[in-house]
């Protein structure tokens, strides 16, 4: 399977999975979305910002799922995934409050990121809200 995870703009996360300050993606929900339990060591994940071309991909190294979150599990992560997630140390606590009340936390560990020559996505059918898309193949979405 392939994915595409679409970032938060305002966020400026991209940059720092190319440099490798940000060697997790990480996921925050109140119920299983995707890719719980769909997504796997080897597999590619593809980055954009909202509202721009896919620009970005990365190698799955490993996937960590945790379920039935409290405000200390979350402050528990945080405390040892928020810097490899690329978040600045002063920032963890903004981040803590943000999910403290979320049930479940994926961490999606990446390797060899690289820019890639951009293109967009069609998701049609796939909500408008979509953060995370999973696909047998990236070209279902490409747009042609």
């Amino acid at each position: 399977m392939e994915h595409l995870a679409i970032m938060k703009k305002s966020w400026k996360l991209l940059p720092k999975i190319l440099s490798g300050e940000k060697k997790i993606e990480s996921r925050w929900y109140m119920s299983r979305y995707p890719p719980w339990n769909s997504i796997k060591t080897g597999e590619t994940v593809y980055f954009k910002d909202s509202g721009e071309p896919v620009t970005i991909k990365a190698e799955v190294k490993k996937v960590i799922q945790i379920s039935n979150l409290t405000p200390d599990k979350v402050r528990e992560i945080f405390d040892k995934y928020g810097k490899t997630d690329g978040i600045g140390v002063t920032d963890i606590s903004k981040y803590i409050k943000m999910f403290k009340d979320k049930n479940y936390c994926m961490l999606i560990f990446l390797k060899n990121p690289q820019n890639i020559k951009p293109f967009n996505i069609d998701k049609t059918g796939f909500g408008l809200m979509s953060a995370w898309i999973t696909v047998s193949s990236i070209n279902q979405i490409r747009k042609k």
